[in-house]
């Protein structure tokens, strides 16, 4: 059975203003080629653009929704230029979810932008994986992995390789706001835990770990464990000499050998022993 994945790629990442053509053909070169191993959709956030239409609105004296409005507009627009570059541009992309998933019965790789005000693409990409009953969602984001702080501002963040989604909860704002940047929405995180959906960070602009993250590799970046959430989680198998393991999720082999003992993330890794 083969893997279904959605990554969310940030704004910030599709045009940051750095070689950014350059960076999009390459982008959805890698993305085709993924496509032909695993079920990709793609979920593309509004960047410095949305941040630059709500800024202006709300000194225009817009309201919150109007920002949100605009800033969608600024995602659907990204959402059209990578579709370009993928070779099948729409004259709209999905504007819901529901489109989102009609797309996918005539696309390979279908892209769409934000929906409507009140949570960013983040928990759009969450609502997908929902959908379609997503293996893990890749969140391409601007910096290589979670930290304890903004690393950017702060030189003694810590780097976090592992986390479980509680964790992440944790760390993430607690209201919205018109373009406003962070690990991942709040609401996008509710919807993973309470749909176990494994979130993985990488940085999206270096394409090689994003391949990796895609595929359900080890990559370098944060894996966040949405299977160790909620008052129940499942129980791992225990452990025995040589049992192989997933780099991915941690979790000893299944009876299949795309499967970790999860069964929920279909987990693919060189047999490496424990």
């Amino acid at each position: 059975m083969t893997d279904s994945v959605v990554v969310s790629i940030g704004g910030s990442i599709l045009i940051p203003g750095d070689n950014d053509a350059e960076y999009i053909g390459k982008l959805a070169k890698m993305l085709k080629e993924v496509s032909e191993e695993v079920s990709v959709s793609v979920v593309v956030g509004g960047g410095k653009t949305a941040r630059y239409y709500a800024s202006n609105a709300a000194e225009l004296g817009g309201s919150m929704f109007d920002q949100d409005i605009l800033g969608i507009e600024a995602t659907r627009l990204n959402a059209q230029l990578l579709s370009l570059a993928l070779g099948d541009m729409p004259k709209r992309v999905p504007e819901t979810v529901e489109q989102f998933v009609e797309a996918r019965r005539t696309r390979t790789i279908p892209v769409m932008g934000g929906t409507e005000p009140g949570h960013t693409t983040d928990a759009v990409s969450a609502m997908i994986a929902k959908a379609i009953k997503a293996d893990r969602v890749v969140n391409a984001t601007s910096v290589d992995a979670v930290y304890t702080d903004d690393p950017r501002k702060n030189p003694g963040a810590k780097r976090i390789e592992r986390m479980t989604i509680d964790e992440l909860g944790d760390i993430v704002y607690k209201e919205h706001g018109a373009s406003k940047s962070s690990v991942f929405d709040p609401m996008g995180v509710g919807i993973a835990k309470e749909n176990r959906i494994d979130i993985l960070m990488v940085d999206g602009r270096n394409l090689e770990e994003l391949r990796k993250a895609i595929l359900g590799q080890p990559f370098s970046g944060t894996f966040v464990d949405s299977h160790r959430a909620g008052p129940d989680p499942p129980r791992s198998p225990s452990r025995s000499p040589g049992t192989v393991l997933s780099p991915l999720c941690g979790a000893p082999r299944a009876s299949s050998w795309t499967s970790c003992a999860h069964r929920r993330n279909r987990c693919r890794w060189p047999r490496m022993r424990a």
